[in-house]
């Protein structure tokens, strides 16, 4: 079973859990001496260039895995036109806002396609876990959603595709076991979450241990209801929340139950932002690299 954070980059690790002065290039190799996968976030704000995947793949040992977070145009996220390579501005569609606006599929497949080349070094190196798809919460259960989702599947190829759904839909009652059939179906892994819990709000999935390919991939995003829906804010105050060393006991027993399900498992932790040291009420940590230790040690026993 393998451990990590979901950035190796983010504030709060760079400043509370590297070295005092470590140049910034230097980290993600110190990053790969304490924990053996991460998850790369940066991708979905820009298609990544294959010097700077290279450039991971050097300094990460053998063995280590990277999971990339698929850019916004493949998971349906709005994008700035501007973010696009310039060679595909002309031709996509924008919005009044200057954003990419539904474009055809054909240029959405060549967006795929650049992504997944600049992943290459990963790639040849056996580094390259999955992709992660964190759809919005706008991306509900129905057909076209299916559609689009059996599509981009087919885009990929023989990369893994994680699959992280945002909207109720998909995971109540009535659709649950369809949703994850359809998973298992088309060969993509479902993307288990521990986040607030809300019987209001559409946005927040319930938490459904499950498997549905060789993989098993849980992603912690923290219990902090009062921010999650909190209009401006940013990525560290929405998954703002170090977990109890009780809340992560308690995923123990399903951790290793998902784990004899699978052939690997892996528990990415989410909750970028800072903390009181609950050991030394002098000192200030990194939630997400402090709950990434506490849950190896508490599956180690």
């Amino acid at each position: 079973m393998r451990i990590g954070t979901c950035s190796w980059a983010d504030e709060a690790l760079s400043k509370y859990f590297y070295p005092p002065k470590m140049p910034a290039k230097e980290r993600l190799a110190w990053y790969s001496e304490h924990f053996d996968t991460v998850e790369v976030d940066s991708t979905y704000y820009r298609l990544p260039g294959e010097s700077m995947v290279e450039g991971w793949a050097e300094r990460t040992p053998p063995g280590f895995v990277m999971h990339v977070k698929a850019f916004g145009l493949m998971t349906r996220h709005p994008v700035k036109i501007e973010v696009l390579p310039e060679d595909l501005r002309d031709e996509m569609p924008v919005d009044e806002r200057g954003r990419v606006d539904r474009p055809p599929r054909e240029l959405r497949a060549e967006v795929f396609r650049r992504f997944l080349a600049a992943l290459e070094p990963l790639r040849r190196t056996g580094k390259l876990g999955g992709i992660l798809f964190q759809f919005p919460s706008y991306v509900v259960f129905k057909d076209r959603s299916l559609d689009y989702i059996e599509w981009a599947r087919e885009q990929l190829g023989g990369d893994e595709m994680l699959v992280e759904l945002r909207h109720r839909s998909w995971l109540d009652d009535e659709n649950r076991a369809e949703t994850l059939a359809f998973l298992e179906r088309i060969g993509a892994t479902y993307v288990t979450v521990d986040a607030p819990k809300s019987d209001d709000a559409k946005n927040l999935v319930p938490t459904v241990p499950a498997v549905t390919s060789a993989t098993a991939y849980v992603r912690f995003h923290g219990r902090n209801l009062s921010t999650w829906n909190k209009r401006g804010g940013s990525a560290a105050e929405r998954f703002d929340y170090l977990y109890s060393e009780e809340e992560l006991a308690e995923w123990v027993p399903t951790l290793r139950e998902l784990a004899g399900e699978a052939e690997q498992t892996f528990a990415l932790f989410n909750n970028n932002a800072t903390a009181q040291d609950p050991r030394n009420p002098l000192a200030t940590v990194s939630q997400a690299a402090t709950n990434a230790f506490e849950l190896r040690s508490l599956l180690s026993t």
